[in-house]
């Protein structure tokens, strides 16, 4: 049966790579606990920037930041729904003010997406 992936793409300042792994984890813990079958991050090592496109380039990438591609894997998109509306309720998740967080949410790149193989 084909899961349901979320992917996202975000700039981080190299400084504030530990601050966002806590808060990564910190809020992994949560998307788990509420029914997430994975939730990984993960920090560039080989991503350079392209000629056309490129993980730099879609977030606009800055020298002092790095590039995180991160995704959580779900049974379905309804599976997707309803573990995200209840760790969007969760105050551990709501209590977080966007304004500390580690990384400019304004170039975060997500979406859904339906798997189509998997080996």
């Amino acid at each position: 049966m084909a899961r349901y992936v979320d992917g996202f793409i975000v700039a981080i300042p190299t400084a504030k790579v530990e601050a966002y792994r806590k808060l990564a984890r910190k809020a992994g813990k949560v998307w788990m606990e509420y029914g997430a079958l994975e939730y990984v991050e993960c920090i560039a090592d080989d991503v350079k920037p392209g000629k056309l496109t490129s993980f730099p380039q879609s977030v606009k990438l800055k020298a002092d930041e790095t590039v995180a591609f991160s995704w959580i894997v779900y049974k379905s998109r309804k599976h997707r729904d309803t573990v995200n509306k209840k760790v969007m309720a969760d105050p551990r998740i709501a209590a977080i003010d966007p304004k500390t967080m580690p990384f400019d949410g304004k170039r975060m790149i997500f979406g859904g997406f339906k798997s189509i193989v998997e080996l």
